[in-house]
């Protein structure tokens, strides 16, 4: 088993996190919140991942004859994508409504949301 997905999956979210930190625009924040979201999908798919796995479909060989690909992991990458969009149609509409009422996207020219 290879580590390489792993690694692979935490530069990512290290990438989406650094971006997040040093974002000056509330879209690019959304944006690397993305890619943030997009390191999960890595992730759970190399959880998922067999060598020499096939599609868990069984109609045309023996269960248990060949290794296969676990299926709940593929369904919770699924979901994972899903709820990812659904975020981020959520905050780039939030973002929207903030542009339209403060006239900006740079949250520190945002006085009225300090506290």
């Amino acid at each position: 088993m290879s580590v390489l997905p792993y690694l692979a999956a935490g530069w990512i979210f290290l990438a989406g996190c650094y971006g997040l930190a040093t974002s000056r625009n509330l879209i690019h924040a959304v944006g690397c919140l993305s890619v943030c979201q997009s390191s999960t999908y890595v992730l759970l798919l190399a959880v998922g991942y067999r060598r020499g796995g096939t599609a868990p479909v069984f109609s045309d060989i023996a269960p248990g004859s060949r290794p296969v690909v676990d299926p709940v992991v593929q369904a919770l990458a699924l979901t994972d994508v899903v709820v990812g969009a659904t975020v981020t149609a959520l905050l780039l509409a939030l973002v929207i409504q903030t542009a339209k009422r403060h006239g900006t996207v740079d949250p520190d020219e945002l006085r009225e949301l300090r506290g």
